[in-house]
This record gives C-alpha cells, sequence and structure tokens, in this order.
C-alpha cells in the first residue's frame, strides 16, 4: 500500500472511532510528517484525499479540521437463486456481512428462488417483494443450470433496472461467455481457472484430458472449459483428441459411455458437485480414482476433503468475494456511469488425492 494510503487510512480510522471529533483541527502537517515519517507531499496527498472523500475540510492559514461526518446508510437486497445448492455463496454472504465497508449498511435477503420447477411468475414475484424494499442496490448470483436460465436472469435484471436499482453480480454473468453484459461481475477469473487445473494435470502426466460439466453451464463454467482447452492447446495437445462433455454426471450409462469413447487418463470437472459425483461413478465402474483417472475440480466446497478420494480442486475465496463485491457496489451508487467491470479476487490450487500427487497445495 503506498504511505500516503497508510497516512489516509490511519487518519480516516481515528475520525470514525472519534480520536478526533467533529471540529477538532487536525494535527498540522509538520506533526504528521514526524509522526508517519514520511515526506511533506504524501501527508499533503493523504490529507487531500480525506478531503475528497468528506472526512475533513482544509481552511486557509488555519488548518485542517474534522467535519460533521454521518455515513450514508443502505440496505442492500441479496438475490441468490438456489441458495444451497451451490455451497459458495453462503461464505460469499458471510464475507459481505463481515466486511469493513459493510458495517453501517444492511444486507436483506430476498426469497430463494429454488431447481427447474422456477417460474417466470415466481421470478417476477420474488423480484417485486425484493424491490418493495426499496433496496439501495442488489447483489444478483445469476440463476444456472435450467433451460429457463437466460429467461429468468433477463427477467430479473430487467426488473431491477426498471426500478433504478444498481446491480452486482456475484461469481457469474448472466449471459453466455465470452459475452458480456452491462453489469459489475465479482469472481475468479475462470477462464486461468481452467487452465491451472488442466496444466496441473498435464504436468501430472495426463495425455487423454477432458471437460465434463452439466447441462445448462453456467457462463463461469464455461470460461473455465475455454481455460482447459487454452492450456491443452498451449502443451500441444492434439485437440481432435480433446472433449467436452456436458451430462447428469450420476448417470453412470452416460458416463461409461464418455468413458468407453475418449478413454480419458485426467478429466476436469466444472465445479466441485460434479467431480463427486464423478468419482462415486467411477467407483461403481470399477475405475479408480487417481490409479486410472486423475479428478480436478471448481470451488472448494466443505466435503472436497470428506469425498471418499479428497479432490483436488480450485479454491475460490469466498469471504474475500463478497467483500469485493460490497466495495464494488459502493463504487456503483457513487458513480452510476461507470464503465462495467470484472472484479477478480485470486485464487490457489488445493491439491489432494484425486490428481494422483502429494502436495498438499501449489499455486
Amino acid at each position: 500500500m503506498p504511505k500516503y494510503r497508510d497516512i489516509f487510512e490511519s487518519l480516516k480510522r481515528s475520525i470514525e472511532e472519534g480520536t478526533y471529533e467533529d471540529g477538532l483541527r487536525l494535527p498540522s502537517e509538520n506533526d504528521l510528517v514526524k509522526t508517519y515519517q514520511a515526506s511533506r507531499v504524501t501527508v499533503g496527498r493523504a490529507l487531500r484525499e480525506l478531503q475528497v472523500k468528506g472526512y475533513v475540510e482544509r481552511r486557509a492559514g488555519s488548518g485542517t479540521y474534522v467535519k460533521s461526518y454521518a455515513p450514508k446508510k443502505y440496505t442492500f437486497g441479496l438475490l441468490i437463486p438456489q441458495l444451497g445448492q451451490t455451497e459458495i455463496f453462503e461464505p460469499i454472504c458471510q464475507g459481505m456481512t463481515e466486511a469493513q465497508q459493510a458495517k453501517d449498511h444492511v444486507l436483506v435477503w430476498g426469497k430463494t428462488l429454488s431447481g427447474a420447477e422456477t417460474t417466470l411468475a415466481d421470478t417476477r414475484d420474488v423480484c417485486l417483494r425484493l424491490i418493495s424494499n426499496k433496496p439501495s442496490g442488489v447483489f444478483f448470483a445469476p440463476f444456472e443450470c435450467s433451460s429457463r436460465q437466460d429467461q429468468i436472469n433477463q427477467t430479473i435484471t430487467d426488473m431491477l433496472d426498471e426500478a433504478g436499482v444498481p446491480t452486482v453480480l456475484l461469481d457469474r454473468d448472466i449471459v453466455a461467455y465470452p459475452a458480456r453484459s452491462k453489469y459489475d461481475v465479482v469472481g475468479i477469473d475462470n477462464r486461468r481457472a481452467g487452465n491451472v487445473a488442466a496444466s496441473h494435470l498435464i504436468k501430472a502426466g495426463c495425455k487423454r484430458i477432458g471437460f465434463i460439466g452439466k447441462p445448462h453451464l453456467a457462463p463461469s463454467c464455461v470460461a473455465r472449459s475455454a481455460g482447459y482447452r487454452d492450456a491443452l492447446m498451449a502443451a500441444g495437445f492434439d485437440m481432435n483428441k480433446a472433449f467436452c462433455e456436458t451430462f447428469d454426471p450420476s448417470d453412470e450409462a452416460i458416463l461409461s459411455a464418455v468413458i468407453d469413447k475418449y478413454h480419458p487418463d485426467g478429466i476436469v470437472c466444472s465445479n466441485d458437485h460434479t467431480a463427486a459425483q464423478i468419482l462415486r461413478g467411477l467407483n461403481s465402474l470399477k475405475i479408480s480414482v487417481p490409479g486410472q483417472i486423475r479428478l480436478v475440480a471448481f470451488d472448494d466446497v466443505k466435503y472436497a476433503n470428506l469425498v471418499s478420494v479428497p479432490l483436488t480442486t480450485i479454491h475460490q475465496p469466498c469471504a474475500r468475494i463478497g467483500a469485493a463485491a460490497v466495495h464494488a457496489m459502493l463504487q456503483r451508487i457513487e458513480d452510476p456511469l461507470m464503465p462495467s467491470r470484472d472484479i477478480f479476487v485470486d485464487f490457489h490450487l488445493m491439491v489432494r488425492q484425486s490428481c494422483g500427487t502429494l502436495a498438499s497445495s501449489a499455486r
């Protein structure tokens, strides 16, 4: 962090905690230079930042004084369809509530939309209830794994737009990858994550690597499959032998047919839930993991280390994603015309037994 930012954060914290009360004159620039062992230019920049943010006012010939500061209090809506079916969203929401920038604000849960039986009428009803609370903004995790997902997601965002409610998307966009919507999206770089996952299998010695996901892949999972292909192409693999299949991973007959067709020795699974079902299917088919087929997945959910063969998986830093989402929402409210952004939080690969290596973790 730049030195001026250190000084800014220190003074800001002192103001918010009441060490410097409303109307109180701050120490002179010379005193601050000595206190923070910084240059006068650096201190001046920190004071200008405090002034821009509304914490202080600078009076010519007199000094810098704390302004009467009443932080804005916002109410944010949480719209998380299929909550409980995708485990990353509970810790993401927990990260929101614990974020430093969320301490003055309120999070309100919208009714959860669940499963393929969700209708457009259900969707509109949930949105109307949420909008009736007059939220300052809504965090929305787009619907996935449904033939209606595009229609449902568009209906939700259209209704929020019409109500003038800023929207920040969690984990994925509402449009098919690589298209881009007009909304901020907070998550990990899924294409790079797919590349890291596939590259790990390549380094582990796999020669025939495939990608398997459920039907109606979310844009995040499509990006992962693109990263998987990037890794294979960079390593000089014959792409005619690569495969990307989408099916119900609990269907052992389809899984057996895919294995017989491609004879893979490595599989990148679209997420941990898919990997757990494939692992169970391979076990029933008497195919050993990692002896015959090595697996890598994404999310690092709670059970990833508890299945029969612990999963090597991309760990999503959910709490940090939640905190980044709050920061993105506050910026969006402050500047509605700011261009849409992909806000990436870094991830890491948790290496366990399913890929056949012994390391506990790797970047």
